[in-house]
């Protein structure tokens, strides 16, 4: 098994397929760092040599920033928007649609699941409630 960047790549996969297990890596990118790595793109990863994993691992660490360096940043440039009180800050603390989308309706992913709206039954007035006519009090004399 082909470890690149802490993520086990696919062995039955083809290398350019493999490579976008990675995050932060797509196909084109995948393509990019197997032509500089002078890798087949059709090769299975089980076919890849020690070699030849080596140059890939080393050419998305030179050139790419991937996984855990590339969350961090992400979640640190969401983090400066909510900080700074920018539009888009506002939309992602608030779990809503960051990018003009509509939310009347649709938007359900980023709104999770509908709360529906509390229903009250009417209590009907007509027939009285049976326990309230037993306890009610008779009158001495009657």
């Amino acid at each position: 098994m082909a470890r690149v960047a802490g993520v086990d790549l696919p062995r039955e996969k083809r290398g350019e397929i493999a490579l976008t297990y990675i995050y932060g890596v797509g196909k084109s990118a995948a393509q990019r760092v197997l032509g500089t790595a002078r890798v087949d793109l059709d090769k299975r990863v089980k076919a890849w040599s020690d070699e030849e994993t080596a140059r890939v691992r080393e050419i998305l660490e030179r050139e790419l920033k991937v996984e855990g360096d590339l969350r961090r940043e992400v979640s640190m440039n969401v983090k400066r928007l909510m900080d700074i009180g920018a539009y888009r800050g506002i939309r992602h603390r608030r779990g809503l649609p960051v990018r003009g989308q509509r939310t009347h309706t649709n938007a359900r992913t980023r709104k999770g699941p509908r709360k529906g709206v509390m229903i009250k039954k009417k209590t009907t007035a007509a027939a009285p409630a049976p326990a309230a006519a037993a306890a009610a009090p008779k009158k001495a004399g009657a």
